[in-house]
């Protein structure tokens, strides 16, 4: 639906974007993740016709973007970073317009823009002027002029910023029942939305793709992936860790302090491999008090600081 070939814009001696490449398949929810600056915003702005390429291609549905804006923006709903919105007006009239100029007309009209309000559960604050509503009311009302013609690609730019947690619930479940059928790209800075919404995670720093895989992936890059924590009484903590040390697969063993006369090891991997059989039969067979066991399924922050640092 979404292919991206040798993608590169430069603002003068600005390199945003560095011959990026990218496909996206029907029935695939994205994660376009980065730093601030990483280019993702201008990737996106590309992708829907509204900033030129210094070079490179994009299609859309199999539309050429660069030959055939319009063919391609009638597949995409696009909701902006900011979801920038006529402040005079209210939502109803202003998703009104947006139907208007996608083409729609009578009865159709009508039930595209009770669809769009009713999907982002808008009826409350359907008729005050859009300038007196809440940031988590302005994003849902930009994020319903960009599924109202129900398109085929979806172009999201920080859909959950700004909404309540029970806002986000929706806004998240909305957007995993669309990707069953559709394309859709999300950018986010929340990496707790990776795993909540999205079936593939793209990260891109300084404008050229460092990762590109399923957000189990990219969990599994954690230092701290397969990680097991033991908690255990403080007297017998020392043999303990000992012990631990020797088994085949632990790469390290760190104890943190003690609380409650209680301490708590971390065995951690060689390889980010499943060391919790090991571990566990080591501590039965030594006879250690066990007062507890957790296996640690990574940490996305700290893939993703080093992904974007070391680049």
């Amino acid at each position: 639906m979404i292919k991206i070939s040798g993608l590169t814009k430069r603002f003068g001696p600005i390199t945003a974007v560095a011959g990026l490449d990218l496909t996206v398949e029907r029935g695939e929810v994205l994660g376009f993740l980065g730093p601030n600056g990483a280019g993702k915003s201008t990737t996106m702005r590309m992708v829907t016709g509204f900033v030129v390429p210094t070079a490179g291609t994009v299609t859309v549905a199999g539309h050429d973007v660069g030959e055939d804006p319009i063919a391609a923006q009638r597949v995409i709903g696009y909701m902006p970073e900011g979801a920038p919105l006529y402040e005079d007006i209210t939502p109803v009239a202003f998703l009104d317009f947006i139907a208007a100029v996608r083409g729609y007309d009578g009865a159709e009209r009508k039930e595209r823009v009770a669809r769009a309000i009713r999907l982002l559960d808008l009826a409350d604050v359907a008729h005050r002027p859009i300038g007196t509503l809440s940031k988590g009311y302005k994003r849902r009302t930009g994020l319903a002029q960009a599924v109202l013609h129900d398109p085929d690609v979806l172009i999201l730019d920080e859909p959950t910023d700004g909404l309540d947690p029970n806002q986000k619930h929706h806004v998240r479940s909305l957007i995993r029942a669309m990707g069953r059928d559709k394309a859709i790209i999300i950018s986010t800075h929340i990496l707790e939305e990776v795993e909540a919404v999205c079936t593939r995670a793209v990260i891109i720093a300084q404008g050229r793709l460092v990762f590109d895989g399923t957000p189990v992936a990219l969990k599994g890059r954690s230092l701290s992936h397969n990680a097991v924590t033991i908690r255990v009484k403080r007297d017998a903590a020392a043999q303990a860790r000992t012990n631990l040390a020797t088994v085949a697969g632990v790469a390290r063993v760190v104890e943190k302090p003690a609380t409650n006369g209680i301490a708590t090891l971390v065995a951690f991997p060689v390889d980010g491999k499943s060391i919790i059989q090991d571990v566990s039969d080591r501590l039965r067979r030594d006879g250690c008090p066990i007062e507890g066991l957790t296996v640690d399924s990574g940490e996305l922050d700290e893939v993703f600081r080093r992904l974007t640092t070391t680049v």
